[in-house]
């Protein structure tokens, strides 16, 4: 694989580090750029200084992380400089200094490849893609935030409860359904993650409907795509907007009562159980 000359990142988050790493694979040279006056603005106002940047020195790729402001500086860029973004991508690689990009798409059942070959590439990657080495960019390079000058105003900025773990990087992982029940029995899947050394995860339903769960945690098409070594879901029927989410854990297992569930279809191994039972059994067996 050849090199790009320059690529650049845009990051907020801990993502930058496993950007950074992806660019120094990617790119002879590469820079991060950083936001100054954030804690008095909103991002939205750094964003033409960040496009002024990019017309100004045309890196042949740009990397934004897979976030609300990533996609809204991203899509701003492409626009500035006549391509589009290159969204979801699960593999990203250079070839004959073509930018080529693959992405799953109808739900995981296909993947789909993109190539840029001439211009400013523009890739929003998700978490995982890359991972962090310690690699260090070797330029970062700061823009300020302009007041008002997307007529959007700041007027306060309060701290949010968000979930820390990064679901994206973990090696084993306990996805819980709304199989569970309750609420309360979120405190087997939990025991089950701490015997084995896993985190929690979960599927849509429980963090958007029951709220069980926060935002972050929601593994599938729309939320946090996962590569563990070891998947547990535990109360999940399997529909596909969730497997498309796991389906390159290197092993899935299945635990539910209803032997007709979809996800015995999809998953190595499974257990038709009682989750009140199984879990408990388990966390017994592995904490031994």
């Amino acid at each position: 694989m050849n090199k790009l000359q320059n690529v650049w990142v845009i990051a907020e988050s801990a993502a930058a580090e496993e950007l950074v790493a992806g660019a120094a694979v990617l790119g002879e040279n590469t820079a991060v750029v950083r936001c100054e006056g954030l804690e008095t603005g909103s991002y939205v106002n750094s964003i033409p200084s960040i496009v002024k940047l990019v017309k100004e020195k045309e890196p042949e790729l740009v990397l934004t992380e897979a976030t609300k402001n990533g996609r809204l500086v991203a899509a701003a860029i492409a626009a500035a400089m006549g391509t589009s973004v290159l969204t979801d991508t699960s593999e990203l690689k250079v070839e004959n200094s073509a930018v080529v990009s693959k992405r799953m798409v109808y739900g995981g059942a296909a993947f789909k490849t993109e190539k840029v070959s001439e211009g400013t590439a523009v890739v929003c990657v998700g978490a995982g893609v890359f991972q962090a080495d310690g690699t260090q960019a070797g330029e970062t390079l700061t823009v300020k935030a302009e007041t008002g000058a997307c007529g959007i105003t700041f007027v306060e900025k309060r701290a949010k409860q968000v979930q820390t773990v990064n679901l994206a990087a973990a090696k084993v992982v306990v996805g819980v359904g709304r199989g569970l029940e309750r609420e309360e029995n979120l405190s087997l899947a939990r025991d089950l993650a701490a015997a084995i050394g896993g985190e929690v995860g979960c599927s849509r339903p429980v963090a958007e409907g029951e709220k069980w769960m926060p935002r972050e945690t929601y593994i599938g098409v729309s939320g946090v795509m996962i590569k563990p070594e070891l998947y547990i879901a535990c109360g999940i029927s399997g529909q596909v907007q969730h497997m498309a989410g796991v389906n390159q854990s290197r092993v899935i297992v299945a635990i539910n009562k209803d032997k007709s569930a979809p996800i015995f279809k999809q998953c190595d191994y499974g257990i038709v159980g009682d989750l009140s039972v199984v879990l408990p059994a388990l966390t017994k067996k592995f904490g031994q």
